[in-house]
């Protein structure tokens, strides 16, 4: 495949438990979306925006950003992907869910989501990191940090919230050091056929355990491809978030 074979769909929701109106916060004098945008704009050739509020809408319009209006009843990005899809008319074969509030997320990383479809067995796609042992413990049993169990044809087993596998017979500071455990990076791509497929399916038992929804996709038979990245993002999910990226934006300006 060739980068005219994908597009990226960003999901941005205004509402927020945590962090109401995110996406729209600014950053060194721009708004997350559209640092998000560019990032993937430099990648993509097919980058769009998909909201249900007016707000995000209108922003995106602003900037020169391509965005489309869905429901506000989908309860995961996923299923917002989707209707973005059939919105867009691009025909695309692969469509690349990239979390809106990820404003530092790095070509490279999209590069190598796309590079999983060399195969042209991969249905689903996604990327990982492997903790270091700088990361500490705390962060390796962080739960809103889940973890994942790949087999040998980087294809995901399992992702969980819980540290999997467990490390038997050595106290948990150790842990690090004695296996290479894998963090989740939020980003999906799926063929455009199993995007329709996926979005039809019940929750599943295991999804509903762990808050998960990829899980479905692995309960009803659907193999992951996983790509390794080893390049750090700041995802925000909270005001304190927002801060450390200002610092992370100062930081790299400096750096420059």
């Amino acid at each position: 495949m060739d980068k005219s074979d994908f597009i990226g769909i960003i999901p941005a929701r205004y509402a927020s438990t945590r962090f109401p109106g995110k996406p729209l916060v600014e950053i060194g004098g721009k708004s997350m979306i559209q640092r998000v945008y560019e990032q993937v704009s430099k990648v993509l050739d097919a980058v769009c925006v998909a909201t249900d509020d007016q707000r995000i809408f209108d922003a995106v319009t602003a900037f020169g950003g391509k965005v489309v209006m869905t429901s506000d009843q989908h309860k995961s990005g996923t299923d917002r992907c989707f209707e973005a899809y059939g919105k867009t008319g691009s025909g695309r074969r692969v469509v690349i869910n990239i979390q809106g509030d990820e404003p530092f997320i790095q070509p490279e990383q999209i590069e190598s989501l796309c590079a999983c479809f060399d195969d042209p067995n991969t249905q689903l796609a996604t990327l990982v990191k492997p903790f270091t042992v700088a990361d500490g413990e705390a962060a390796l049993f962080n739960p809103n940090s889940p973890k994942v169990v790949i087999n040998k044809n980087s294809e995901a087993i399992y992702f969980s919230r819980s540290v999997i596998p467990y490390k038997r017979g050595a106290e948990t500071k150790e842990w690090l050091s004695l296996h290479t455990y894998y963090k989740h990076i939020g980003l999906y791509a799926y063929r455009a056929d199993v995007l329709a497929e996926i979005t039809r399916l019940p929750q599943s038992s295991l999804e509903l355990v762990e808050s998960l929804e990829q899980l479905r996709w692995i309960e009803n038979g659907y193999k992951i491809k996983v790509g390794i990245t080893y390049v750090e993002t700041i995802g925000i999910d909270t005001p304190e978030d927002l801060a450390r990226a200002e610092l992370f934006l100062r930081d790299r300006e400096l750096k420059k």
